[in-house]
């Protein structure tokens, strides 16, 4: 039996057939087009869970996270702290965790911030309303599938089939002058890149050379004179009086034009990268560096990328016995420091560093009586890093709670904690809910006030949309990517 004209066409793009759908809205005519007022947000999702009582640490106050976590052998040392100097915002010493000493230079050269108590949310929440279930409370709280999925949609109270990162990118999308996609990410298309109208490209990372980060598999590399290339390009051209073929003909052109382009931008160097050793993390960013520096090249104004790193979920494990400072949180936390640090020196020596930020998301936080197996379990408000030339560092930012400061108050069965009674763990009752640190964010990219509430269905439920912890309005003259 002869192989049809879509047998041949699926079997040739093969695992391409991602990208070509992520590509659909793509013109090969602007690929070349000049930027101008370029931004970008990179999102880091630390996967599992990332235990921030263990990421920042109070200083003048050690005793009372020593008394919670040392008798468990999960207490950093406060000598070994990397010392904050006293926080403007909450005027006391906080310490950064010893591995963290990439993200501690940034503090110091305030391209750094941290964002404190951030959680899902569906309306604002304290103990007692938490307690007394007089506030709508998010679904499911406390597992990672439903945690997940509220980070990255900002729906906390419903299912939802897209992501903010995908509803931000539909509202400036037209703010660049092709239609490559706005959104791209290093870990597939989880649901933070799925826009109503956007669709986001998904790349190989770095050590992949970028001209090759999308590949058409089953032909040679270039495949352009390949004849079974040749002919599947004539074969986009048959038919195109049936609309549902012309429509397939037309994105799969698109990709394939996409695959050239990006063929065509090289490898470009962009240091401090590589990192030696090379990192998970290291190598996703790495690769995001490569894309913003081709930028011109592809015609973007307005960028958002996704990469993630995993192993946070510890319930075991998290410290080495005896030596607290090491372990599985701290081999993590260092590669996020490095990656981070590494990431804001390549924008500052692509001349973007005022114009790229990077924040983090996690499930949750983790709770802070630790569960006596050198490890820690889920629960609920977490800190955030926020990086880059545009953010007001050197500070914490957030909505003040109980304690009238932004930073929560660390007892368990205190006035922060969803637990009451001798058994309680510590789960913070977040102060800042993912839809605040979202809006800020997206603000800062270029969505108008206006457009808020179509990537953050809940906002309204919140008095304050912008946090401040980014300096600059982002303005520009949307393009019709379609005419342009």
């Amino acid at each position: 039996m002869g192989t049809t004209r879509t047998e041949f066409l699926c079997r040739s793009l093969g695992a391409f057939g991602t990208a070509v759908l992520a590509l659909e809205r793509f013109g090969l005519l602007n690929a070349l087009a000049q930027s101008t007022g370029y931004r970008a947000l990179v999102c880091i999702f630390l996967n599992g869970g990332n235990d921030g009582g263990n990421m920042i640490i109070p200083y003048d106050d050690y005793s009372a996270y020593q008394s919670a976590r040392e008798p468990s052998g999960l207490a950093i040392p406060q000598s070994s702290l990397l010392r904050t100097g006293v926080v403007p915002s909450v005027g006391v010493e906080f310490g950064f965790h010893p591995s963290l000493t990439g993200l501690h230079d940034l503090w110091g050269e305030q391209k750094l911030a941290v964002v404190c108590n951030v959680g899902p949310l569906v309306e604002p929440t304290n103990r007692d309303s938490y307690r007394n279930r007089t506030a709508r409370l998010p679904l499911n709280l406390f597992s990672h599938s439903d945690q997940i999925n509220q980070w990255q949609t900002s729906v906390s109270d419903a299912a939802s089939s897209s992501g903010w990162g995908g509803r931000a990118a539909d509202k400036i999308g037209d703010l660049n002058v092709t239609v490559f996609p706005p959104v791209t990410s290093t870990v597939g298309t989880p649901i933070f890149t799925v826009g109503n109208i956007e669709r986001p490209l998904a790349i190989a990372t770095a050590p992949t050379r970028l001209d090759a980060a999308l590949r058409i598999d089953g032909f040679p590399n270039p495949p352009d004179n390949d004849p079974r290339y040749v002919e599947m390009q004539n074969l986009l051209l048959l038919d195109q009086d049936k609309t549902l073929v012309r429509g397939a003909s037309r994105v799969t052109g698109e990709a394939l034009a996409m695959e050239r382009a990006l063929r065509s931008t090289g490898d470009p160097a962009v240091p401090p990268f590589p990192l030696n050793p090379r990192t998970n993390l290291g190598n996703q960013l790495e690769q995001i560096a490569k894309v913003i520096s081709v930028r011109n090249d592809l015609g973007m104004n307005r960028q958002i990328f996704f990469c993630s790193l995993g192993g946070f979920d510890t319930h075991n494990a998290q410290v080495v016995g005896g030596t607290p400072a090491t372990g599985t949180h701290a081999n993590l936390l260092l590669q996020v420091s490095d990656a981070m640090k590494a990431f804001y020196d390549a924008t500052v020596q692509l001349g973007v560093a005022s114009q790229v930020t990077t924040f983090t998301l996690s499930d949750f936080s983790r709770t802070w009586v630790p569960n006596g197996t050198l490890g820690t379990d889920h629960a609920w408000g977490s800190h955030q890093f926020v990086s880059g030339g545009a953010v007001r560092g050197g500070d914490f930012y957030g909505i003040a709670g109980s304690n009238g400061t932004v930073f929560p108050t660390l007892a368990a069965n205190g006035p922060d904690d969803t637990d009451d009674g001798g058994n309680a763990r510590g789960r913070w009752i977040p102060t800042v809910a993912i839809d605040q640190y979202g809006a800020t964010l997206a603000s800062w990219l270029g969505v108008s006030n206006a457009d808020l509430p179509a990537i953050f269905p809940n906002i309204g439920r919140f008095s304050q949309s912008n946090l401040g912890f980014l300096t600059g309005s982002s303005s520009g003259k949307k393009k019709n990517r379609r005419n342009a």
